[in-house]
């Protein structure tokens, strides 16, 4: 039994994982954005025969850093150890016309997909290191590489000296531009993911498995998860994009291929060395996928940008709101 934390576990491949992961007797936290979602999630967990006791969803707005910090010093008033960190959750705006800010100003791609899991491995890190052979993975996507195929589609994933971040909350873009591009946004914020990783990995002298993943493409049929907010933006185009893309040209991943690949990088011995790794479930042709470890793009190498990057974040992540809200 592992004792693991999950984010962005209430919809799409988290909530497929969590339910692999509850089946085969793991404790599980999740935390999910609302109240509502939490007590949602909790209900299909059961369904699908988890224990209430080992269940805790709590409910952890990520868009606020002030409710991740919340959640973070509960955890560590609670005390209980942890084996694996699952930093899952994920946003794209993808045809938003402008960016939305968080409560802390800061874009709302960034805060939740990267600067929000951060947070939460700076601060639970002593719950992690305390565990039994812990690990940490952390989804991140192919299109951090701008030659992949979604990768090359539109704006390539760029940070330039991450002017943006270095002017502080308010900016637009990482890489200082003040015109919004909603997919580039998901596609920096990706590879921040990665470089997250080769930061973690250098902080803790690889003791302990840091995992970097792709799932693939993954589009749930539902309106409920990853592309809700691509639907609510563009429904037209994002219905097209779909039937294209998943029922003619085959170049998806099911949500229960994904989510079992996750549950198996949280858990299994196959993904236990320590170090820093990147998986990608590549598409091979369609309808065909390979995973395996891969290297990542040049960008995603660079470890005075993943310190540069970590820092710089440090500094949104330390403000007075964070203790006096907490």
């Amino acid at each position: 039994m592992r004792r693991l934390l999950i984010t962005g576990g209430s919809s799409g491949i988290g909530l497929e994982a969590a339910r692999r992961l509850a089946r085969s007797g793991h404790q599980l936290t999740l935390f999910c954005r609302t109240a509502e979602r939490a007590d949602q999630t909790e209900q299909q967990l059961r369904a699908a025969g988890a224990a209430p006791s080992q269940i805790a969803c709590i409910a952890v707005d990520l868009a606020d850093l002030a409710s991740v910090e919340r959640a973070c010093q509960k955890l560590l008033d609670q005390g209980q150890p942890l084996d694996g960190l699952v930093l899952n959750a994920g946003q794209q705006r993808a045809g938003a016309a402008a960016p939305v800010f968080t409560p802390q100003g800061i874009e709302i791609t960034f805060a939740v997909n990267q600067l929000a899991h951060q947070l939460i491995a700076a601060r639970l890190l002593p719950l992690l290191q305390a565990g039994t052979q812990p690990r940490i993975v952390i989804t991140a996507s192919e299109v951090h590489n701008p030659a992949s195929g979604g990768g090359r589609v539109g704006q390539p994933a760029h940070l330039g000296d991450l002017a943006g971040l270095r002017a502080g909350a308010g900016f637009v873009m990482l890489d200082g531009s003040d015109r919004f591009d909603g997919d580039k946004a998901y596609k920096d914020s990706k590879l921040c993911n990665v470089l997250l990783g080769r930061e973690l990995d250098r902080q803790l002298e690889g003791s302990m498995p840091v995992i970097s993943w792709s799932p693939g493409l993954v589009i749930p049929r539902s309106s409920e998860g990853f592309f809700r907010t691509n639907r609510q933006n563009n429904p037209l185009g994002m219905a097209l994009f779909a039937l294209v893309a998943r029922d003619l040209l085959r170049l998806t991943e099911s949500v229960s291929t994904a989510g079992r690949l996750l549950a198996d990088l949280a858990t299994d011995a196959a993904f236990a060395s320590p170090g820093f790794s990147y998986w990608s479930n590549r598409l091979v042709r369609p309808g065909l996928h390979r995973f395996e470890a891969t290297a990542t793009s040049a960008a995603g190498a660079d470890l005075e940008t993943a310190t540069a990057l970590w820092r710089l974040s440090e500094a949104l992540l330390h403000r007075p709101w964070e203790r006096a809200q907490a």
